[in-house]
């Protein structure tokens, strides 16, 4: 499949489409029933491709787990993409690209992303992860609409960008900033190129301005479902998968469900339930051993698993990572064995680790680097899947 424009089954898609989208005319039987729902795309009118991302993600998530790493073709450690060539950090230490390639579209509507990358590079490196048969996501540290500055300013801002707010205008505005950003990504063939979008991350925290504290979570609530129904109702954006995404380490139980449902949009407005959880494997912000944290973590990879199999979604984690990768078997001894702990955190679909932006802030190995080794076995795992391990993630088969 690498180096070839990915093709659909029209027949195959039109039934997924069937299954997927008549399915909330039966909501009120199912719910009537005490039935969990079926399973429903956020977007009815999602591009084929798109369809056949949500159903291959689901399928490939049994005992098996798709590697991600952030902005992986952009920079590494040491270098810059001058945009002649496609390399990574992963691919140097392993021989292989990541599966899942993470971008951010912090500071669009300036010439480069919050770390640097120009938008047109990113528009270009999207488009070769995808002719090679990799999958996109894409997370959106969006500076303070209120305040004009970082995203990690707190000062008050969703309801003002809310309807009725006195920012609302603004708002608007740089969401058909974000449409242009996601109709501008085609394929060869012309057709839209399918993202996972994953607005507003680990929202249960209180750093980011609609995280919890500066924004209430009704208000949190109404920005998500807003965002959401202004790209596809409003921009006709059609190429997006979204994710969910809270924060670990502000859930006080790793096995309390409840916790991790704070700010949940409701079912139509999520096609992946995500967790974020650099927090039990290794921060230093965690105090407990270890050894403990690797038991919450495998609880937490649980939780997630069981949230979205009731909701007919996509279980993933979505963030995490160790910085610097100090602890010596890493890869292999928390990682791995945490997602391959048993049958239910094998269910997992994927998992992306942070940037690497230089010696002192990096969360894949590099040549050299004390992991390197120990990655490499991961890497060869038979549950760890990296890009040319990919099926045909935007074609369904028979």
């Amino acid at each position: 499949m690498q180096g070839t424009v990915i093709m659909h089954n029209k027949e195959n898609i039109n039934m997924y489409r069937l299954y997927y989208f008549i399915t909330p005319l039966l909501l009120i039987f199912f719910i009537s029933c005490k039935v969990p729902n079926p399973e429903i795309l956020v977007d009815s009118l999602a591009t084929d491709e798109t369809v056949a991302l949500f159903v291959n993600l689901r399928s490939i998530r049994v005992n098996k787990v798709l590697f991600g790493h952030q902005e992986t073709t952009a920079y590494g450690v040491g270098w810059i993409n001058d945009g002649n060539e496609n390399k990574s950090d992963v691919k140097k230490v392993c021989g292989d690209f990541p599966a899942i390639y993470g971008w951010d579209i912090g500071d669009i509507g300036q010439a480069t992303n919050l770390d640097g990358v120009p938008f047109h590079q990113i528009k270009a490196l999207i488009k070769d992860a995808y002719e090679r048969g990799g999958v996109n996501t894409i997370s959106f540290h969006q500076d303070n609409p209120v305040s004009g500055n970082h995203a990690w300013d707190t000062t008050r801002a969703v309801s003002h960008i809310l309807p009725g707010g006195s920012s609302h205008a603004d708002y608007t505005a740089r969401l058909s900033m974000v449409a242009e950003f996601m109709h501008d990504l085609k394929a060869d063939d012309g057709s839209p190129i399918p993202l996972i979008f994953r607005p507003y991350h680990e929202h249960n925290g209180d750093w980011f301005w609609w995280g919890k504290g500066p924004a209430t979570e009704q208000d949190f609530i109404a920005l998500w479902q807003f965002t959401v129904n202004y790209l596809k109702n409003e921009k006709n954006v059609h190429n997006l998968l979204y994710a969910f995404s809270p924060d670990r380490s502000r859930i006080k139980d790793a096995a309390n469900a409840k916790e991790y449902l704070y700010g949940y949009p409701g079912d139509g407005y999520v096609d992946i339930i995500g967790l974020d959880n650099y927090f039990d494997v290794g921060s230093h912000w965690n105090k407990k051993p270890l050894k403990e944290q690797s038991v919450s973590f495998i609880k937490s990879l649980e939780v997630i698993v069981h949230l979205a199999k009731e909701r007919g979604k996509i279980p993933a984690l979505t963030e995490t990572g160790l910085d610097t990768l100090h602890i010596d078997g890493w890869w292999t001894d928390v990682i791995l064995a945490g997602i391959n702990a048993n049958k239910v955190t094998r269910q997992i679909a994927y998992l992306s680790v942070w940037r690497n932006a230089n010696t002192k802030h990096f969360h894949a190995p590099y040549p050299g680097q004390k992991t390197e080794a120990d990655f490499v076995e991961f890497y060869s795992h038979p549950i760890t899947v990296f890009e040319s391990e990919l099926p045909d993630m935007y074609k369904l088969t028979d």
